[in-house]
């Protein structure tokens, strides 16, 4: 068994419902797609045979004959059009019901109460072909089909759909391991699935993802060979985790970008004039190029958009992007142009999960902030992901908190719509604006890639000047491994390509 460094599951274990790091590089195992993303970043064909379509915008899907879920009930059409009016429709409350927003008859099933219980662009002709109608042409629908949301389930799930995410029977590479698999906050051991048939089979024989308080208790394991595989090395290792690991440490540019963010409900901060020119001034009060240097040793580089340099069609020179850039003097300027709407008085806290080795930089950015606008700024540790992201998604958190975006298919508009359109269930900042929305159906709608890139880049003006999260840096990925696996490698998006990591 091979040991990979996780954290605990915000939310069982249901792939429409799970929209965080700990639960997702989990489901990606017990699951598998119409398509997967290999390592590289490259698109291909898992249970999907064909996907036929003249116009991206009317679809017919032929499944692979033969492929089963691990407890060996088939895997059909069904498995594929029932998951995804499951997560669609809003009594079930998904956190990534808004990836179905393409699809005709979603304003259908997300109406409250709702007008129908499935989507009408839906429909299923016999186990192995079902067709998708979408609402207009998408440009990255095909990419969409390697995303969680869009996994299958088999019929036991809707028997209990609780207990299923508690122990769920998947159709992808591995399976949960046999006894008490999931041990809460502790540990979740996963097998290789015998019935799995795709092109991303285990190589190993089995992981298990340990959940760690801190990631500095695992850089330790990790040199002791009790973690076979970290792919976070600790800040208070970036100095030095090539010496010590030698050719065992990794470095990988990933598609992770880290931001800071103010929920629209937070006073002062969240919402109106006051609170546009305060995000401005903290944003420009942050001296991400030292943060960068001093804290990560360069495997952090200030953000310039709010995608990933990393992704096609990146942009380094949008227009507006200069609220990026540190400059003392205009923040002073914009906060005291705040304090003339409302006088400031108080703290700024800022939020993080000290079980996800942020205290340092977080502790950096705070220092920036107060010896930049001269108030009194600091961080705030939360025991666990989990329960940070269990106040944000609820709102009730009442501070400025760490987040950012891990990429789950490789286009700028994966980073984009889930985070702030308006009708998305994980915009946790509760930004609205109708023409950052019309813009992004645009760039879906557009006849190619450069021409979406175009109008992606006119969006996230928008957002520049609205700056609802503050983008912070973008990453390269600093890992590492035990000397008891070989071919470990860190994928585009930032975690381990799990199915090809091998004992010694």
């Amino acid at each position: 068994m091979i040991a990979v460094n996780g954290s605990e599951p915000q939310n069982p274990l249901i792939p429409s419902n799970t929209n965080e790091n700990g639960g997702g590089r989990i489901v990606d195992r017990l699951f598998a797609g119409l398509r997967y993303i290999d390592a590289k970043g490259n698109l291909h064909d898992e249970v999907a045979q064909a996907i036929d379509t003249t116009d991206e915008q009317h679809y017919r899907i032929t499944l692979k004959p033969g492929w089963t879920f691990s407890d060996g009930s088939p895997v059909t059409a069904h498995s594929f059009v029932d998951a995804w009016n499951y997560g669609a429709l809003v009594t079930n409350a998904q956190l990534q019901s808004y990836s179905y927003g393409p699809i005709v008859g979603y304003d259908d099933v997300q109406a409250d109460p709702p007008r129908a219980q499935t989507m009408s662009g839906l429909k299923v002709i016999d186990d192995l072909h079902f067709t998708v109608d979408l609402i207009a042409p998408t440009i990255d629908f095909r990419a969409r089909l390697a995303y969680a949301p869009y996994y299958p389930l088999p019929t036991a799930a809707f028997k209990d759909i609780k207990a299923f995410g508690q122990h769920p029977i998947g159709n992808g590479p591995y399976r949960f391991a046999d006894g008490n698999a999931w041990q809460h906050d502790v540990q979740l051991t996963v097998v290789p699935n015998e019935h799995y048939k795709g092109g991303r089979p285990a190589r190993n024989k089995g992981l298990t993802f340990v959940f760690y308080s801190n990631y500095d208790a695992a850089y330790s394991d990790l040199l002791a060979d009790n973690l076979d595989v970290l792919d976070t090395v600790p800040d208070s290792a970036i100095a030095v985790f090539q010496k010590d690991l030698g050719d065992r440490a990794v470095e990988a540019p990933i598609a992770y970008s880290q931001w800071l963010s103010f929920q629209s409900n937070l006073p002062r901060f969240g919402s109106g004039e006051e609170g546009r020119l305060r995000r401005q001034a903290v944003s420009m009060a942050i001296d991400r190029e030292q943060i960068g240097q001093k804290i990560f040793h360069g495997t952090r580089v200030p953000a310039r958009d709010y995608t990933s340099r990393a992704l096609p069609g990146f942009d380094p020179k949008l227009p507006g992007s200069e609220v990026l850039d540190y400059n003392p003097a205009g923040a002073v300027k914009l906060w005291d142009e705040a304090n003339r709407i409302a006088p400031w008085g108080g703290q700024l806290q800022l939020a993080y999960n000290a079980d996800g080795g942020h205290q340092a930089w977080i502790d950096a950015v705070a220092n920036s902030i107060r010896n930049t606008l001269h108030i009194d700024a600091e961080g705030a540790p939360y025991p666990t992901f989990k329960v940070l992201r269990d106040q944000v998604v609820h709102r009730t958190i009442g501070k400025g908190f760490r987040s950012g975006w891990q990429g789950d298919y490789p286009t700028m508009l994966q980073f984009l719509e889930p985070n702030f359109l308006s009708d998305s269930s994980t915009n946790d900042a509760g930004y609205r604006n109708p023409q950052f929305d019309r813009l992004i159906a645009a760039a879906e709608a557009a006849p190619s890639e450069p021409d979406s890139w175009k109008l992606v880049g006119q969006a996230q003006t928008a957002l520049l000047h609205d700056l609802p999260i503050i983008p912070l840096f973008d990453t390269t990925a600093a890992a590492g491994y035990s000397k008891r696996v070989r071919n470990v490698a860190i994928a585009w998006n930032g975690m381990a390509d799990f199915e090809n990591i091998e004992l010694r």
